[in-house]
């Protein structure tokens, strides 16, 4: 067997084979949607699509590195779909004048195409008192700006900012809701929708302990699973029995009424709700978790608590792994359009990662692979399973022997 055998070998550059994992026709009609290809005679949105990608999976930070990145070889450029490498002022022109709308209807389209088969994959933890109900983790992650460049992104008197407000489906282990606001806005304000079908469990930290926002998911039977702020007043109606021989880090669970004068004008305080301690041993501290289910074991309700963790490490994968830090234009439509092409990029990292790799990884380690082998002819299932660490000996090969050459760096005498 040669060096480079049939697994191995494509006639797509990786890069090409992960941007196909988006159907063509789709991203042509989320720019049909949006007029994004109103005014561009030669940037189009695939172009900008490609580009973008490109960036995010090589982790460029400026257009320059782009464009110097895909321009570097003609058979490259012709394998990626692209007429011509883009130009970096081509790109920034793009950047200011595509709606980022073309690439946020995009994100949620895909999410709908891939949504089986991201469930199907998925490897959440399975809570077995609620196995069957949809859970969703609520959360938003802020990304500092220079105020003097994104005026408007204004966050204090000399500090700019944004925030990624996220949605996240425990069963997808994806965000199916996103939306990207200026730092200012409150968490609980984030999302355009506040409440779910009934039935659907929401887990958020103490951001969200809102007497509106929670007497709207009672309202809508959600379940809410949140932290109760430290100055909440409240009053016990009964301390729950807690099991003798487990749950240890389980020090109280009582039913409680809110009792403050603002939670008598809302009307939460009309409702029993429950108020479990949970020690932290490594923390070496005690949490509040506040909820409307009664029913539920207490161990349930901690259990439900922990999993806000999933949408922590989201964040810190998408900070480290990709681009949403450092910003390739400083409008806010230029903004929004990288962070969506980001998560665009992470969902089809996630299918890759879910349904072709074999081996168990960090989801680091698994896009330093794909970032390494990004314009290289191999097949996503050599990237994937085949490419590792150690010496690699080249077998099959005769010695070249030519002719002694002179040191390219010597002087000519």
């Amino acid at each position: 067997m040669g060096l480079f055998r049939r697994t191995k070998n494509t006639n797509k550059p990786l890069l090409r084979q992960i941007i196909d994992l988006c159907p063509r026709w789709m991203l042509m009609r989320c720019a049909d949607e949006h007029n994004g290809d109103k005014g561009c005679s030669r940037y189009k949105t695939y172009d900008q699509f490609v580009a973008q990608t490109f960036g995010q999976l090589n982790k460029c930070y400026t257009l320059s590195d782009i464009s110097t990145g895909i321009g570097v070889s003609e058979t490259f450029i012709a394998d990626l779909g692209l007429a011509q490498s883009p130009a970096r002022s081509t790109m920034s022109d793009g950047n200011k004048k595509r709606s980022y709308k073309v690439f946020e209807t995009l994100y949620y389209r895909l999410l709908a195409h891939y949504g089986r088969l991201l469930t199907k994959y998925g490897q959440a933890n399975i809570i077995n008192e609620i196995n069957d109900r949809d859970i969703k983790l609520i959360d938003s992650t802020t990304i500092s700006l220079c105020l003097s460049m994104f005026d408007w992104a204004k966050f204090r008197t000399a500090k700019g900012g944004i925030k990624i407000h996220t949605c996240w489906d425990d069963a997808l282990m994806i965000p199916d809701m996103v939306n990207i606001t200026q730092a200012k806005v409150h968490d609980s304000k984030g999302l355009a929708q506040s409440v779910f079908r009934k039935g659907t469990v929401i887990v958020e930290d103490r951001a969200y302990f809102d007497f509106s926002l929670i007497l709207q998911r009672i309202v809508a039977e959600n379940v809410f699973v949140t932290r109760i702020k430290t100055n909440t007043v409240y009053e016990t109606v009964e301390e729950l029995e807690l099991p003798e021989d487990s749950d240890q880090d389980i020090l109280k669970d009582e039913i409680i009424t809110l009792s403050s004068d603002k939670a008598l004008k809302t009307g939460i305080a009309q409702h029993y709700l429950r108020l479990v301690h949970v020690y932290k041993q490594d923390e070496n501290k005690v949490i509040e978790i506040i909820t409307n289910n009664l029913d539920w074991s207490a161990r349930t309700i901690a259990d439900l608590y922990k999993k806000r963790w999933d949408i922590e490490l989201f964040f810190k994968a998408i900070k480290q792994n990709l681009q949403i830090k450092t910003f390739l234009g400083t409008s806010e439509n230029a903004v929004k359009s990288q962070i969506y092409i980001a998560l665009i990029t992470y969902l089809l990292l996630q299918i890759i990662k879910r349904t072709i790799a074999k081996k168990a990884q960090a989801f680091s380690n698994f896009v330093e692979k794909i970032r390494i082998c990004l314009c290289f002819y191999l097949t996503l299932d050599y990237a994937c399973n085949m490419v590792g660490e150690g010496a690699k000996r080249i077998r099959g090969q005769t010695q070249l022997h030519v002719g002694e050459k002179p040191d390219l760096f010597s002087w000519n005498r």
